[in-house]
């Protein structure tokens, strides 16, 4: 609409500049004709004045007075002739030329100004509105912000609609600009000659009548165009009420979520620092499978993304509301977007989900979107019970990992060149069920779990109060606490490379857009040397604990630095001794490659934990040997870390300590 906008804008400049240059001309002929009017005048009265003349050489002469008296009188009626033309090319050529000029020219650029200023004030309008808080929101301000859209946008309709009608007004008043000041030039003249011949007029009448008949019908055709366009501009003032609101009744306008093509404004976040933003509205719209973006006054739209293959999910972000973010196929490039309201936000999502699929290549994209929803809500169905899961895949506690299978990615499976060559559904089955939801906080020590000494019979206080004896954690040494919000977990085949993780980061995040969900929960993930604890923000009570043995993989992801997870390895049930492996997907505040850098350093020091005690158990037993028949073996025992400390020396103690 802008673009055609600009092209009648650009028309009637152009139409301006004409229009001025040829009343500038007939401005001149206009000062001519005065001027040769005032001249006949002129010389009319010289000539009569002439006989009044005293020449010190000259004498009475009758006939040059007679003679200049008779030029007198016919130059006088050219004269008048020449007054009355002047005169009426006032008032048929000069006059309506200055009307076009001064008022529908004029009245022009003020409709461009006032849409201009309206437009403007609704951009701010809009822009105050989406800084709306969503976590502390004030009913007064939100209403004063409504109300303040709601005017502006009602404003910038109107000023609009009145403007589009001036500019198509003004290519028939162009016509008749043209038109009727030359119609009434000639008419003028022919006047003129007809005082001095009447068959100056016969070979020009026929013509003029046309031309007035012409002048006339474009008149009566111009007033039928301008009511019409004034009962649609009441029609559409009517029709449009509802939509001035930024965010519609859901009840009125649905959500259409079979849509393979969308655009409208969205605001888009760009980086202007390492910690600060800032939002940019733009025009957005899909082609094909790109989403294309144009900024107001460009001719054509800026490639933003290829979305086929994307990923899309609802994020938050920061105080904004309606925000979702778009991961092309390879994670190499993502976006943050902003919609209007909640109804766009949605379509947004739904659109640009389908459109990732591929759909917009069939013949019926809207019908065969329909399906795809439909099949994959069948597919995809979330366990009803993040517990009952649990129940039947309990954690075994391993003897200790091997120090030989390390990873750069932060796991602990080796990068064969095997692995490598896996595919993507001998890492995750397709048809695997995830989990999205964590169940409502649960007792710490789950029942078969392993406990740890001292631990067994511990109650976990809500408040987050302890009693006598030391928990497991407070007698470890690494203690690290991140924010992250559960995505979602499956069981996968295999736990020997990092792909797994990204495969089921990619299928959690399709699921997720699938079936909109957007809530996730948020938790404390507490890393230890002993496990992994999910607890609760509030009540401090564990959700969920993960042996730390049992993590052999962990890693984030390859772009997002915001998604990480790990891979859980587990026994069966009580009737099933197979092992199981399943990935936990997590979102942080851009804290993935540390949290796996502390899971990493967790398992370091539990390995050199175990090694330490090994050592010790090696020396007490040596001790032990040595003194087979005194009672210093039961101290040795009891005191173990004294009697390793005494054995090593004091190199051995600084050697010890720098190890631990």
């Amino acid at each position: 609409t802008r673009s055609l906008l600009g092209v009648f804008e650009e028309d009637a400049a152009a139409i301006s500049n004409y229009v001025n240059q040829l009343f500038q001309a007939m401005h001149r002929v206009y000062d001519a004709q005065n001027e040769l009017s005032a001249a006949t005048h002129l010389t009319s009265k010289l000539l009569k004045e002439y006989e009044k003349q005293h020449f010190p050489l000259g004498g009475d002469d009758e006939v040059m007075n007679s003679t200049l008296q008779q030029f007198a009188k016919v130059i006088d009626e050219l004269s008048s002739c020449h007054a009355v033309l002047s005169t009426q090319l006032a008032d048929a050529m000069m006059f309506p030329i200055t009307q076009f000029k001064e008022r529908d020219l004029k009245e022009i650029l003020t409709l461009k100004e006032v849409f201009q200023i309206a437009s403007n004030d609704h951009d701010a309008a809009i822009i105050r509105y989406s800084r709306l808080s969503k976590r502390r929101e004030n009913e007064k301000i939100k209403a004063e912000v409504t109300e303040d859209v709601y005017t502006s946008r009602k404003k910038q309709h109107q000023t609009m609609m009145h403007y589009f009608c001036a500019l198509n007004t003004l290519q028939y008043k162009k016509k008749i600009a043209v038109l009727e000041p030359l119609l009434g030039y000639m008419q003028a003249q022919i006047s003129f000659f007809k005082m001095g011949s009447e068959n100056l007029t016969e070979q020009l009448e026929e013509f003029l009548t046309n031309i007035g008949t012409s002048v006339q019908n474009v008149r009566r055709e111009m007033e039928c165009e301008i009511e019409n366009m004034q009962q649609t501009i009441e029609d559409l003032e009517v029709a449009s009420d509802p939509l001035y609101l930024p965010d519609p009744d859901p009840a009125k306008f649905p959500v259409h979520r079979n849509l393979t093509r969308k655009a409208g404004y969205l605001n888009a976040r760009n980086k202007t620092g390492l910690v600060s933003s800032s939002w940019e509205r733009q025009f957005y719209f899909t082609q094909g499978g790109n989403l294309m973006s144009q900024a107001r006054g460009d001719v054509a739209g800026g490639l933003v993304m290829d979305i086929d293959n994307c990923s899309v999910m609802a994020v938050d972000c920061e105080d904004r509301r309606y925000c979702f973010q778009i991961t092309s196929f390879d994670g190499k490039k993502s976006s943050i977007l902003q919609a209007e309201s909640k109804k766009d936000y949605e379509e947004w999502i739904c659109t640009i989900n389908n459109i990732s699929k591929q759909i917009y290549l069939s013949e019926n994209p809207e019908e065969i979107a329909a399906r795809v929803n439909q099949s994959a809500l069948e597919a995809v169905t979330p366990s009803p019970s993040f517990q009952q899961r649990h129940e039947s895949m309990r954690p075994t506690v391993q003897p200790r990992p091997p120090p030989a299978r390390t990873s750069s990615t932060g796991s602990l499976g080796s990068e064969s060149a095997a692995l490598s060559a896996l595919s993507l559904d001998s890492l995750v089955a397709p048809d695997t069920p995830i989990q999205f939801d964590i169940i409502s906080p649960v007792s710490e020590d789950l029942p078969g779990q392993a406990k740890s000494s001292g631990q067994s019979g511990r109650r976990t206080n809500p408040f987050g109060e302890t009693g006598g004896s030391k928990s497991e954690t407070e007698d470890s040494i690494l203690h690290q606490l991140f924010i992250v919000r559960f995505l979602g977990s499956m069981e996968v085949k295999s736990d020997e490379s990092p792909d797994v993780v990204y495969e089921t980061m990619r299928q959690i995040l399709a699921a997720r857009a699938i079936h909109n969900i957007f809530r996730m929960t948020e938790s404390h993930l507490l890393v230890t040397c002993d496990c992994l604890k999910l607890i609760d923000p509030q009540t401090q009570v564990t959700r969920l604990r993960f042996p730390l043995p049992n993590v052999v993989l962990y890693a984030t992801h390859q772009e997002n630095k915001r998604l990480f997870g790990f891979v859980l390895r587990t026994s069966g049930g009580r009737a099933d001794s197979r092992q199981t492996s399943i990935c936990y997907i997590f979102e942080s505040n851009n804290e993935g490659e540390k949290i796996c850098d502390s899971v990493g350093l967790a398992k370091q020091i539990a390995f050199h934990a175990e090694l330490d005690l090994e050592e010790q158990s090696r020396l007490i037993a040596a001790s032990n040997r040595s003194n087979p028949s005194s009672g210093e073996g039961q101290f040795v025992v009891l005191s173990s870390s004294q009697s390793e400390d005494s054995d090593l020396g004091e190199d051995g103690k600084k050697k010890r300590e720098s190890e631990t």
